[in-house]
């Protein structure tokens, strides 16, 4: 019955997305949605690239393409020989997507539970109500391939065709090479998703902490950590190649790093770069940078013990301070949450976050549109429900690390918690 129902709903979910996708208003209107398509990952910027690659002229000399040489090279062969079949690609890609995050869930579940087997002895005798279920974590496995395949966000991500498809095909690869103790394999995902940008580095924290505790040998401290940059450094040479130089460091990586494209999207650059003086463009542009990886290590130190869900964290984190975010992003670990499910119940946020999720997507083209097209408001509008969706984002991820911080607690200190004999309640401060 179960596995009917998984069938079912990889089926709808690719029926939707090809449905939108052959309908030319839905695949137009979509692909041009700033909150879809960025600079980073629009699949018309893609097209152009190669066009420009073929007509001999050099691509990364003006200011439209931005992807890596590969996606160039392999953005082109889809063009040339599977172009009448894109949309089954990508359709096919985000049902393999889904696949893979319930294959995460799933092992991860099995994971938690061995470890609740080996730690039972330490709990407090009040703490078994917390304890862990197999079928409701079952049913979390297949909660999060139903967030993945109907997540407005991902389907939205790939009706536009934007190679944040391919993106969160191989960081969902590597989460399932981490859960499954592929050392090799998870650096070398990682250093792919990496090359293709950036930001993902950091996923290197919780899958070495991952390895280490599992394995408990230098071997896994150095197998992950030399696929990566081995795997790396074969790229760099590649892209070289293709691109006939190293120019594309700049175009690419450069271009991410100094964000000088300030079209609006979901993110906080654009409007804030847009009003500072250019002489505390660089301080300002190192601090907002910055913010994307200053809490992988307080959060590796605190989480080191889960690194599934030090690794969903720095996702959320990333997905909000990275220069040119978009809506894939973000469905990407919202489907990783029911993986969690147990923590709901610790959660005291859920109702403001989750209409401060619907409110924001719901203004958001509405605000851009009134701007944009009607003239009847201005970017402080747009940006004002950007900052809120943002937020949101902000206040789901602290919300849940709070809700692991706090069952924790109670799993090994009892749910009856006392200061001087006066009932003590755990606040976030």
């Amino acid at each position: 019955m179960m596995i009917s129902g998984l069938w079912m709903m990889y089926l709808i979910g690719a029926s939707i997305r090809l449905w939108l996708m052959t309908n030319s208003y839905g695949s137009d209107y979509t692909s041009k949605r700033v909150e879809v398509s960025t600079p980073l990952n629009a699949w018309k910027r893609v097209q152009e690239g190669v066009f420009l690659h073929e007509h001999g002229v050099p691509v990364y000399s003006g200011g439209v393409f931005h992807e890596t040489p590969l996606c160039l090279f392999f953005g082109g062969f889809l063009i040339r020989s599977w172009e009448a079949y894109l949309a089954f690609i990508f359709v096919a890609c985000d049902l393999l997507t889904a696949y893979l995050l319930a294959l995460v869930a799933t092992v991860y579940s099995r994971q938690l539970l061995v470890q609740q087997k080996t730690l039972v002895n330490e709990y407090a005798l009040d703490a078994a109500h917390l304890l862990l279920k197999s079928r409701s974590l079952c049913s979390g496995v297949i909660y999060v391939a139903a967030a993945y395949l109907f997540c407005p966000y991902t389907i939205a991500s790939c009706v536009a065709k934007t190679t944040t498809v391919f993106g969160n095909l191989v960081l969902a690869a590597a989460f399932a090479c981490m859960v499954k103790d592929h050392a090799v394999l998870f650096g070398g995902l990682i250093a792919l998703s990496t090359y293709q940008s950036f930001y993902p580095i950091c996923l290197m924290v919780p899958g070495v902490l991952h390895f280490t505790q599992v394995q408990q040998s230098k071997s896994a401290l150095i197998k992950p950590l030399l696929s990566f940059f081995c795997t790396l450094g074969v790229l760099m040479v590649l892209s070289a190649e293709i691109a006939g130089g190293w120019e594309f460091l700049e175009a690419t990586y450069g271009f991410i790093l100094a964000a000088p494209d300030l079209t609006p999207n979901i993110g906080l650059f654009w409007y804030f770069f847009t009003e500072m003086f250019e002489h505390f463009r660089l301080f300002f542009l190192a601090t907002f940078q910055i913010n994307a990886f200053v809490y992988v290590l307080p959060l590796a130190i605190r989480l080191r013990r889960d690194p599934v869900l030090l690794a969903t964290a720095l996702l959320a984190f990333t997905a909000v301070f990275r220069s040119y975010p978009s809506l894939g992003d973000v469905g990407l670990y919202l489907a990783l949450l029911p993986m969690w499910k147990h923590l709901y119940p610790f959660m005291r946020q859920t109702f403001i976050v989750g209409c401060m999720f619907v409110a924001t997507s719901v203004l958001g083209p509405i605000m851009y549109n009134l701007w944009i097209f009607n003239g009847s408001a201005n970017a402080n509008f747009y940006f004002a429900v950007t900052l809120a969706f943002n937020t949101a984002q902000i206040f789901l991820v602290t919300d849940l690390l709070f809700a692991h911080v706090k069952r924790e607690y109670h799993l090994f200190n009892g749910s009856k918690m006392e200061v001087d004999g006066v009932p003590a309640r755990l606040t976030l401060q």
